[in-house]
C-alpha cells in the first residue's frame, strides 16, 4: 500500500538562449551554475569532474543523495528508511483522526519510495554492476516491508478510524479525501480486511504473481535458437550463428526480404512450454487475488479509479472503434496487398510480418520521407532549445542546464536540467540520460527518483526525474543529430517530466506522474502533436551546417506520412487491448492463451493466425500494464480533443498553457482523471467522443494532397 503510488517508469528542447534574468517575486534568482540548454546538449561537453575517485568522502553520492557515494550506501539508505517507517508507523497508530493521520502516512509512503524509486533507476540504468546488485538488493528489502505494511492490522485501523469518522472526512478538503482513499484502496487490494488465513494467501499470491511478472518478462526477451540447416542458405546470414544453430532475437520486421521476415517471425515467436506455464499460472494468479480481495476479475480491480472505471467500459471504447476501423483498415490491407504482389508476384498473400515492412513501404513510396533528409535540422541542441521555447511560452517555464557534482550522476553524458518558472523559481530537476552505452536498456522511457511533496516545515520538496533515451552517440565535433521518430520520442519524454514537475501537489502519493494510468499518458501523448505542428517545428529546426530552416512541405509530408495505413496500425492496438482484457476478464478462461489469440486475431485484427505460433509469449506489455493496455488509445484520445480543441489554433497559447497546467498537470493523481479532462475540454464525454476523437486523426489534411500532387 506503502508504495501504491510510486515505482513507475513510463511504460516519453529548449528555447532560445536563455535570457540570465532573477527568477521574479517570489522566484530564485538564476543560479551562475546554469547555462543555455541548446548549448549544452550540442556541445556534448566532458563534465569536468571524474564520476569517482578522489580523496574519501568527498564524492556527493547518486542524485545528490550523500550515502550513495559507493554501492554499500544502498545498504545505509534503506536502513535510514527502515528506521523512519517504523517511527512513522507507530505515530500513525497513536494519532487522533485527522488531516495529520493522511501527512503520516504521506510521510511513510515517501521515505519507502525515495530508495525504492531510486533504487529502481540505478538497477536497470547504472554502469556499474556492484551499484545495480545493490539497488535490486534494496528494492527487493523494501519490498518485504512493504508486504508487511499492507497486512498491518493495527496500522490499517488508524486509517480506517478516519475514514468513519463523518465530521473529520467532511472537514478534509478533496485532495486529503482523495488519497485517504487512495491509501484504504491499496491496503483493500492486498487483503487487509480478510482474515488472518485468507490475509496470508493475499501476501503469498502478490509475491508469486511478482516473481512470476519477473520470469515472464525474462522470457519475453530470450532469443530463439533454430538448427541452421532448416533455413535456405542465402537467408542464414540475417541471424546470428552459434555453432550449427542460428539465433533470432526478434522480427526483423524492417527486412525488405520476405523470407526472412517470415523465418523470423514463425521461429521468435514459436511457442514455449516453460513461457506458456508461467503465462498461465500469472494470469490465474491475479484471478485468484482478485476474487480473494472481492473482486469478479483482475480487470475490475484494476480498472477502479482510471479513467475508464470498469472493463465493460472498456469493452465498449474498444467495439465501438474496432467498428469505426473497419472498413480503413481493409483498404489498408488492400494498399499493402498491392505493394506485396508488386514486389513479390509469388506470393501476395498479406501476412502478419508483412504489415509493418509494406506500411512503411507504401509511406516512404508516396512522401519520400527518408530520415537522412530530416536529421540534419534535429540536433539535439536545437531540438532541446524548441522545447525550452515551446514551455516558455505556453508556461512560463525555462530548462537550464546545470554543472553537477562529482558522484552525483553515473555517466559523464549526464546532463542535469534545473525546471525554472518565472515567478515561483525553481520546481524541480530533470537528469537527461540521453545515449546509448553498453548494458544500458534500449528503451526510452521516464523515471520518478524523487516525488514532490509539501514537508512538514512548509518547504517543497523539490521533484526529481530521469529521461532515459537511446540516442547514437556523436562523432567527435559533431552534434547529435536526431530522426523524426527520436525527435517526436523526446517531446514524448519531456511531457512526462512537465508533469512531473507541475503535478505540484501537497502529497507525495499522487505526485507528478503517479495517477491513472489511462491518464498518466495524456500530457506526453499530447507533447507528440506539439512536435508534428509546423508552427512550432519552424521554432527551433535548423540545418547544423548552413542554419537554413526545415521546409514547411518536408514538415507537411512527416505528417501526413503518419496516417499511411494509420487504420490498420491502430487496429492492431485494438486487437493487443481486447486480447488484454479478456485474458485478466472471467475465469477459468474458455480456452488456452494460444487458442484465444487465435480467435481473437482472426475477428479483430483480420490477418491470419500463424500456426505453432503463440504472440503473447513475447507480450511484455502484460507485465506492467496487466488489464491496461486500452490506455495508450484512451490517451490519445484524450490528448487528441484537448490538441484540437485548445491549441491547434494556436500552440503557444498562454492562457490555454495556464489552463492546461491548472486543469490537468496540477493535481498529479489527487484529483479524479475524467475531472481532469472534463475541467480542461469543458464538457462531459461519452465512449463515442473518445472514439470520434482517434479516428477523425486519421483523415488526410487536403491541403496537403493538393500540394503534393
Amino acid at each position: 500500500a506503502m508504495l501504491g503510488g510510486c515505482r513507475r517508469a513510463l511504460p516519453a528542447a529548449l528555447g532560445r538562449a536563455l535570457r540570465g534574468r532573477a527568477a521574479g517575486q517570489g522566484g530564485r534568482a538564476v543560479s551562475t551554475s546554469w547555462c543555455p540548454v541548446g548549448t549544452a546538449f550540442d556541445a556534448k561537453q566532458q563534465q569536468q569532474q571524474p564520476l569517482r575517485g578522489g580523496a574519501a568522502g568527498r564524492d556527493t553520492g547518486l542524485f545528490g543523495v550523500p550515502e550513495l557515494s559507493c554501492p554499500e550506501g544502498f545498504q545505509e539508505a534503506q536502513n535510514k528508511a527502515l528506521q523512519e517507517s517504523e517511527q512513522l508507523v507507530q505515530k500513525a497508530c497513536s494519532t487522533p483522526p485527522g488531516p495529520e493521520t493522511v501527512m503520516i502516512f504521506d510521510q511513510l509512503s515517501d521515505s519507502l519510495c525515495r530508495v525504492a524509486d531510486l533504487a529502481d533507476f540505478v538497477k536497470v540504468a547504472h554502469p556499474d554492476f556492484a551499484f545495480r546488485e545493490a539497488a535490486e538488493e534494496a528494492c527487493r528489502n523494501i519490498g518485504t516491508v512493504v508486504e508487511k505494511l499492507n497486512t498491518d492490522v493495527e496500522l490499517c485501523q488508524s486509517l480506517r478510524r478516519l475514514l468513519a469518522d463523518e465530521t473529520v472526512m467532511s472537514s478534509l478538503d478533496p485532495e486529503t479525501r482523495r488519497v485517504a482513499e487512495l491509501f484504504m484502496f491499496d491496503f483493500e487490494i492486498s487483503g487487509i480486511h480478510l482474515d488472518e488465513e485468507k490475509r496470508k494467501k493475499a501476501v503469498d499470491l502478490n509475491v508469486r504473481i511478482l516473481d512470476l511478472c519477473n520470469e515472464f518478462l525474462i522470457g519475453t526477451h530470450i532469443p530463439n535458437k533454430i538448427d541452421k540447416h532448416v533455413l535456405p542458405e542465402h537467408i542464414r546470414y540475417n541471424f546470428t550463428a552459434e555453432g550449427n544453430y542460428l539465433r533470432v532475437a526478434g522480427l526483423h520486421a524492417d527486412c525488405p526480404d520476405d523470407l526472412v521476415r517470415e523465418a523470423a517471425y514463425k521461429i521468435f515467436l514459436h511457442s514455449n512450454s516453460q513461457q506458456l506455464a508461467r503465462l498461465e499460472e500469472l494470469l490465474a494468479s491475479r484471478n485468484s487475488l482478485a476474487q480473494l480481495v472481492g473482486y469478479d476479475t483482475f480487470a475490475h480491480r484494476a480498472l477502479q479509479g482510471t479513467m475508464a472505471k470498469n472493463p465493460e467500459t472498456v469493452r465498449q471504447f474498444l467495439e465501438k472503434l474496432s467498428e469505426q476501423l473497419s472498413k480503413r483498415t481493409q483498404k489498408d490491407f488492400e494498399m499493402m496487398t498491392k505493394m506485396k504482389t508488386k514486389l513479390n508476384p509469388h506470393n501476395s498473400m498479406l501476412m502478419p510480418w508483412d504489415h509493418p515492412y509494406y506500411s512503411g513501404v507504401l509511406r516512404a513510396e508516396r512522401y519520400n520521407i527518408d530520415p537522412s533528409l530530416y536529421c540534419p535540422f534535429f540536433s539535439l541542441g536545437a531540438c532541446m532549445e524548441g522545447l525550452n521555447s515551446l514551455f516558455s511560452q505556453l508556461l512560463g517555464i525555462s530548462l537550464y542546464a546545470e554543472q553537477t557534482k562529482r558522484g552525483e550522476i553515473w555517466s559523464e553524458d549526464v546532463r542535469k536540467l534545473a525546471v525554472v518558472h518565472e515567478t515561483e523559481g525553481l520546481l524541480g530537476y530533470i537528469y537527461c540520460d540521453f545515449f546509448q552505452r553498453p548494458d544500458k536498456p534500449h528503451q526510452d522511457c521516464h523515471f520518478t527518483v524523487r516525488g514532490g511533496r509539501l514537508k512538514e516545515n512548509g518547504e517543497y520538496q523539490l521533484p526529481v526525474v530521469v529521461l532515459m533515451l537511446s540516442l547514437p552517440n556523436s562523432a567527435r565535433g559533431t552534434p547529435t543529430l536526431l530522426s523524426p521518430g527520436m525527435m517526436e520520442n523526446l517531446f514524448h519524454e519531456m511531457g512526462h517530466a512537465m508533469h512531473s514537475m507541475l503535478g505540484r501537489t501537497r502529497y507525495q502519493h499522487v505526485t507528478g506522474t503517479r495517477c491513472a494510468t489511462d491518464f498518466a499518458e495524456v500530457p506526453s501523448i499530447l507533447m507528440e502533436y506539439f512536435a508534428n505542428d509546423y508552427r512550432v517545428v519552424n521554432q527551433f529546426a535548423r540545418h547544423y551546417k548552413t542554419g537554413q530552416p526545415l521546409p514547411k512541405n518536408m514538415v507537411s509530408r512527416l505528417c501526413e506520412s503518419k496516417k499511411v495505413c494509420a487504420a490498420a496500425d491502430m487496429q492492431l492496438q485494438v486487437f493487443y487491448a481486447v486480447l488484454d482484457q479478456i485474458y485478466h476478464g472471467k475465469h477459468p478462461l474458455k480456452k488456452s492463451t494460444t487458442e484465444i489469440l487465435k480467435e481473437t486475431q482472426e475477428k479483430v485484427y483480420g490477418l491470419p493466425y500463424v500456426p505453432n505460433t503463440a504472440w503473447q509469449l513475447r507480450f511484455s506489455h502484460l507485465v506492467g500494464y496487466g488489464a491496461k493496455y486500452y490506455s495508450y488509445l484512451m490517451s490519445r484520445a484524450v490528448a487528441s480533443m484537448v490538441w484540437k480543441q485548445c491549441f491547434a489554433q494556436n500552440p503557444f497559447d498562454r492562457a490555454m498553457g495556464e489552463r492546461y497546467r491548472r486543469e490537468m498537470l496540477a493535481h498529479g493523481g489527487g484529483k479524479e482523471p475524467m475531472l481532469m479532462v472534463q475541467g480542461m475540454l469543458q464538457k462531459s464525454l461519452s465512449v463515442e467522443d473518445f472514439v470520434d476523437a482517434l479516428v477523425s486523426d486519421l483523415d488526410h489534411d487536403f491541403e496537403t494532397f493538393i500540394m503534393d500532387s
